[in-house]
């Protein structure tokens, strides 16, 4: 794990954090969207791409894979809603609306078709998405989350769900403890989530940066308070019809093939994955195994769309 490191926190005046100055070939726009301005990455030409995160990231997370992935596509990697430089909302953070959110940036970057990639808080917008717009999302990949109360995470959940779910749910608490402390918290799970490795210190850095202050705080921890809603929104989906659009689950350590045990009765195709030695944030602890699934899956040839598939 990166050694922590001190962190300039937002002056109260400042309405985003700044974000570093991405690579040459990235660049960075603001777009208002669904009441709020999102900050969104945008890199390459093709067929879209959507990349969302969860926590506790931005859309930096995708640092390793959007370079081999704009070769052939338009990738677009947003801060998702009270996350990096977009908008510290008061509220909206439940998937349902997280997924109109989506919708809304993919329509005023002119986008009438997408594969979605959604990881931790990013897969249920993403799984909602799918289902509320089939003709909207291409391809589907979910990777390393639950998708509310759908029967498949019993066992996972044996012993409850893991411990910050609890901490983070409490309005007021974990900011409270939290501020002046953020460095220390985002560092566990970064080396958490990458089997004890950490991650680019230039990346964690804007993790920090992008998770500093109280306000910050409360809007990742808003995530975790609209569970109940998301679940609730997921169930009514689910209940209102299956998965059409070509689906597939990436799972590491911890979640496993859990999402894909969700998944399986509600897709109507399929396919699943397990990345070995492998932990929680896939995009930059094992990018090269991530490519080699995602590359031929969002890109696979004429007359692959409509086949099902299986694994």
């Amino acid at each position: 794990m990166p050694a922590p490191v001190t962190s300039p926190r937002p002056r109260p005046s400042d309405p985003r954090p700044s974000d570093p100055r991405p690579s040459d070939d990235v660049e960075l726009r603001r777009v208002a969207v669904n009441g709020i301005d999102v900050n969104v990455a945008l890199q390459g030409e093709g067929p879209a791409v959507l990349l969302l995160h969860g926590f506790p990231h931005t859309w930096r997370l995708w640092t390793r894979v959007m370079g081999p992935l704009a070769v052939r596509h338009r990738v677009i990697a947003p801060d998702m809603r009270g996350a990096g430089a977009s908008t510290r909302a008061a509220g909206g953070y439940d998937a349902g609306t997280l997924a109109c959110d989506a919708e809304a940036l993919l329509d005023a970057l002119g986008v009438r078709s997408a594969a979605v990639v959604g990881i931790d808080a990013g897969t249920p917008p993403a799984f909602l998405l799918a289902m509320r717009r089939p003709e909207l999302v291409r391809r589907l990949v979910v990777m390393e989350s639950l998708l509310g109360g759908l029967p498949g995470a019993e066992e996972f959940l044996a012993q409850g769900p893991p411990w910050w779910f609890g901490f983070h749910a409490v309005p007021g608490l974990a900011e409270t403890v939290l501020t002046g402390h953020e460095a220390q918290y985002v560092d566990w799970f970064l080396g958490t989530g990458s089997l004890g490795e950490g991650v680019d210190p230039a990346v964690r850095d804007a993790f920090v940066r992008a998770y500093t202050g109280t306000d910050a705080l409360r809007c990742a921890f808003s995530y975790y308070r609209a569970l109940p809603t998301s679940s609730e929104q997921i169930a009514a989906a689910v209940a209102g019809g299956s998965l059409t659009v070509p689906a597939m689950a990436v799972g590491a350590r911890p979640v496993g093939r859990v999402l894909e045990r969700q998944l399986r009765p509600v897709a109507d195709h399929l396919v699943g994955h397990l990345i070995e030695d492998c932990g929680h944030i896939i995009p930059l602890h094992r990018p090269e195994a991530l490519l080699r699934l995602l590359e031929p899956f969002l890109d696979p040839g004429p007359g692959a769309e409509g086949s099902p598939a299986g694994g």
